[in-house]
Order: structure tokens, then sequence, then C-alpha cells
């Protein structure tokens, strides 16, 4: 009697670490990893309390602040929530420069949440242009019954369509305008990649996030405020309680309604170490931006034969955390990604929204350095070959050649 067929073979295990090539989560170094390997602990234990308290001062460094922080067990569309109802009431106008998907899913929630949106538009190759933003707070202050919008929600590195908004020149557009708005800022994707300085832009609520450029798992979030927003907070009349900053100031950690997720902030000092004492804060901008220009270097090299481009056309608003890349007409940008991953164990990012399958995106921030960048864009551009992508060959040399020129 035959033997029974065997099933196909699956596909071998690759060897070696991924490369993980996502614009987040991203790689959490190995130190940090060890940092959060420790035995459950009394969040109100003093031994805790001071990794807490130094945890704060340095994110604090990092966002260039002395206003308060308020944390949460959420990811950044939490944190997103607890500024939208710590700080406005149910019918309050917000106003939301266009910047892509989430710029749109910042919007989707302020309707969900009784609030009334105005968006300006904007091409999501080019990103939202400053003089359309002052021109519709022009407006508003020019409305016969006063100003209307109470905030002006700004995306300011916007992951989806890989480009920066300047959050200064949004402060000032406001400025000029004289509008009381207040001026919330959504750092999760670029604290910790490049500049921000929440106090000298005077950004009165800016939300971050653990798992990306602070190089930790996902699982908390935080919310810079400003005593305007500390004010517009007392103001407020819209439902709460689990974000309910009242609730929180009343607590030791003036953070968290519930238990502190004790083991990140473990993982969060070790972080801040290595970015505000071995490498150095500016450093990290360098490295960021280094890395940034020679991944769009490769992909200019691409571009050739009729091959992908950068998504982003506009330079001045390049984003130094990741890099989209927009396919050829005809040629799926799902494929490119499953063939690297399949075959050479590299995960990149997918398009969201209107842009699914017509990009793949190339996270380069957090714990990255130069070696795991060539290897991924190597590997990216042997998965064109394979998906039948046209491209000019020699996109990793031309990535060399910018790093090689500093």
């Amino acid at each position: 009697m035959n033997a029974p067929a065997s099933p196909a073979p699956a596909r071998p295990m690759a060897r070696g670490r991924m490369f993980f090539a996502n614009p987040g989560p991203t790689n959490i170094p190995d130190s940090v990893l060890l940092a959060t390997a420790r035995a459950s602990i009394d969040f109100n234990d003093p031994a805790f309390l001071a990794v807490y308290d130094s945890c704060v001062a340095g994110l604090k460094k990092v966002l260039k602040t002395t206003q308060h922080l308020f944390m949460y067990t959420a990811s950044g569309h939490g944190a997103w929530e607890a500024s939208l109802v710590n700080t406005l009431s149910p019918g309050d106008l917000v106003l939301i420069p266009e910047t892509g998907y989430f710029s749109d899913s910042w919007a989707k929630m302020c309707g969900a949440l009784g609030f009334e949106v105005r968006m300006v538009p904007a091409d999501w190759r080019r990103g939202c242009e400053i003089a359309a933003i002052e021109a519709a707070l022009a407006e508003d202050m020019a409305a016969p019954a006063g100003p209307r919008i109470k905030a002006v929600c700004c995306v300011h590195n916007e992951t989806a369509a890989a480009t920066r908004l300047p959050i200064e020149q949004v402060r000032a557009a406001m400025d000029r305008r004289a509008h009381p708005a207040l001026l919330m800022a959504d750092t999760i994707s670029s604290l910790g990649c490049y500049d921000f300085r929440m106090d000298e832009w005077r950004v009165d609520v800016c939300v971050g996030g653990s798992q990306k450029g602070l190089m930790l798992p996902t699982g908390f979030s935080f919310t810079g405020a400003s005593e305007k927003a500390l004010a517009a907070h007392r103001a407020s009349t819209h439902p709460r309680h689990y974000f309910d900053w009242t609730e929180m100031l009343a607590r030791r950690h003036k953070s968290f309604v519930g238990t502190v997720p004790v083991t990140l902030f473990y993982g969060l000092a070790e972080a801040l170490r290595l970015m505000l004492e071995e490498e150095g804060l500016d450093n990290v901008f360098a490295r960021h931006a280094r890395l940034a220009r020679a991944v769009r270097a490769c992909v200019q090299h691409w571009s050739g034969n009729n091959g992908p481009q950068l998504f982003c056309q506009n330079p001045e608003r390049y984003s130094d955390s990741v890099t989209a890349v927009w396919m050829p007409e005809g040629h799926d940008a799902e494929a490119v990604r499953r063939i690297a991953l399949e075959r050479f164990n590299v995960s990149t990012g997918g398009g969201l929204g209107k842009l699914a399958g017509k990009v793949f995106r190339i996270g380069h921030l957090g714990d990255l350095n130069e070696p795991m960048v060539l290897g991924t864009l190597g590997a990216i551009e042997m998965a064109l070959g394979l998906a039948g992508v046209p491209h000019a060959k020699g996109g990793v040399q031309a990535a060399m050649e910018s790093l090689s020129a500093g």
C-alpha cells in the first residue's frame, strides 16, 4: 500500500534576524528589551517612583518642554482622544490641515466625539500649504460673530505619505492672524527622529507614543499640555473618565487612571539613556537625516526606466522617519512587500487607505544603522526584479554613495 502523499513543504524558516523596516512599531534595542524583563513591582514603590520621575524628566528633554505630561496605557490614538476630550467641548470647531491617512483619521475621530471639523485640503504628495492654513485662520478671524476655531490639529510627520508639516510655520501663521486657537501636534512618528520644540513653537498640546522613535514596545502614550491647554481643560464640558486629566492630577503620578505599565518605564529609562547620554539627541537627529537621504537616493535611482518614485514630491517636506515608494502603473506594492518578506525576511510597511497597493513604505526610524538600511534596500531591489517591476538597477550603490558622503 502506498504511503499517503506528503503535504507541500512549507517555506523554509529564514535564518538570522528579520530586517524590520516598518514605520512603526520599530526595532527595539536589546538593552531596552532586557530592561523590561523585570518582575512586577508596586507602582507606588519608592524605587519605581524614582524611575518614573526620571523618565518624565527625560521625555521633557526630548520634547524640549517644561510643560506637564499626561500618560496613558494606550496607543497614540488614545492620546489623541484624551487630548481632544480634555480641552474641547461638544460642538467645538477644529481645523485640520490635510496631510494623509492620519489627518483623515483624526478628523474621523473628532466627528465621532461630537466636534465640528474643517479640513484644509492638500495634495498628499506635496503637503499642506501654510498659506492655505493661514487663509482658513484669517477667514475665521473675520467672521462677524468672532473666531470659532478652537484648535488647529496637525500631524507633524504623516507616516502614510512620508511627509512632514512644519509646526513652527503653522504657529507663525497663527501668530500673524492673532488667532487664539490651541495648537495641537501629533509627534507620534517624528519624536526622537527629528527636532521638536514644544515650548519654543508654543505648541499647546503634543501627542506621542512609545513604539516609534522612542524604540519601545507599543503600550503607552502621552500628551504634553501647556498652561493654555490646562485652562481649556478646566472649561471643557466633554464627558470623559479614563482619560480625565483632573482625575490624573489627583494621583501621585499625575497620569494614568488605573495601573501604571511599570515594566515599560524601565525600558523607557534605558531608551532615554541611549538617546540622551550615549548617542546624544543632536546625533540621533543627524543619524535619521543621514539614513533618510540614503533611502531617498536609492529610490530616486530606481525611478529610472519608469521605475518606482518617491511618493513625496516636495523636497522641503521629506520625512526623516519614513519613505513612501510610489509604484509604476499596473504594479502592485503588496507583491513587492510579500516577496521581500517571504524570500528575504525583510518587513516593510504597506500603503494605507487610498494608497493601499500603490505604495510601500520603508521605515528608517528608531534603532537603525547603515548596514540595516543597506540590507533592507538590497532585499527590496531584488524583490522589485522578482516582481517584474521596471527599475534602474544600482539603487543600493546610490545609497552607499550617499552614506559615504556623510
